[in-house]
């Protein structure tokens, strides 16, 4: 059976919690998440693939139970959460890796890859974009506070952070709900709870127009560098459409695309297959 180790590292004085699981002589396969999530979005994929992978699953700071530090401390930008994940990779030892990014956790793995293409083995993206065309209608009221940073078009993002909203994100385009399980949106919701973590979120939000600005950055290095990139996407995903993985193929011509039936968070329903395709994916790569 395998072991998950639970740990913390210390990151410039901000404690970054991840799970490990795997021996430290074998390829590395760094997870990163996606809102409104956290590493325990994994807890299936880690042991599915520990037998031959280093699998390292960090929470972003400000989710799960890395610290949230306030405000006034710490800028919730995808450019910090970018700076403090690489820094973490470095100081657990991360020197050469394979990405596995989804939502949030794609325009952050993205910028360690651009910033670092040395250390990036391969990428795997399920449901992780970085082309206009993948953004769905569905960014429509996110947009609106990008072009115009009201409070009253904040505020209206605050059903996004809902419980029931989390919920629809977990069971949306699924064929049958009962496949999901309420473990993950029930934690979810219990971190979007905490004091302070709506404001977190919505900054967030805010700045995820930094990440459409770097998708031509993003596209640049894909077409300079090829890595090799599976992408595994839950083809009935609200948020990020097939569109977006398709593109993929536009500036990395051998990349590889696999359709799922399900929503967002396609590990919920499809955990062994997105591991079967991981595994022949970075085991053709020794």
């Amino acid at each position: 059976m395998t072991k998950v180790h639970y740990r913390n590292a210390d990151v410039n004085g901000l404690e970054v919690f991840y799970r490990e699981a795997g021996r430290a002589d074998t390829p590395a396969l760094l997870l990163l998440h996606g809102f409104p999530s956290a590493s325990h979005m994994f807890r299936e994929l880690i042991p599915a693939l520990s037998d031959q992978f280093r699998v390292v699953a960090p929470d972003l700071p400000g989710f799960g139970q890395s610290e949230m530090p306030s405000r006034d401390k710490f800028s919730y930008t995808f450019d910090q959460l970018a700076e403090v994940i690489g820094l973490f990779t470095e100081i657990i030892g991360l020197t050469r890796f394979a990405l596995y990014v989804f939502d949030y956790g794609a325009p952050t793995g993205f910028r360690l890859a651009a910033r670092h293409p040395e250390r990036i083995t391969a990428i795997i993206s399920q449901n992780g974009n970085a082309y206009e065309e993948g953004l769905s209608d569905g960014w429509n009221p996110i947009r609106a506070y990008w072009q115009r940073p009201s409070e009253a078009n904040r505020n209206a993002l605050r059903s996004f952070l809902a419980p029931e909203t989390t919920i629809w994100q977990y069971t949306h385009g699924v064929s049958e709900a009962a496949r999901v399980s309420p473990d993950g949106y029930s934690l979810d919701n219990f971190y979007l709870a905490r004091s302070g973590a709506d404001d977190v979120q919505l900054d967030l939000f805010g700045d995820y127009k930094s990440n459409v600005a770097l998708y031509p950055v993003f596209q640049e290095y894909f077409r300079k560098h090829k890595p090799p990139f599976l992408a595994v996407w839950g083809k009935n995903d609200p948020f990020f459409l097939p569109k977006g993985a398709e593109a993929f193929k536009r500036d990395i011509p051998n990349a590889e695309v696999r359709f799922f039936d399900t929503g967002h968070f396609a590990l919920e329903t499809h955990c062994d297959e997105i591991a079967t395709a991981i595994r022949e994916f970075l085991l053709r790569l020794k």
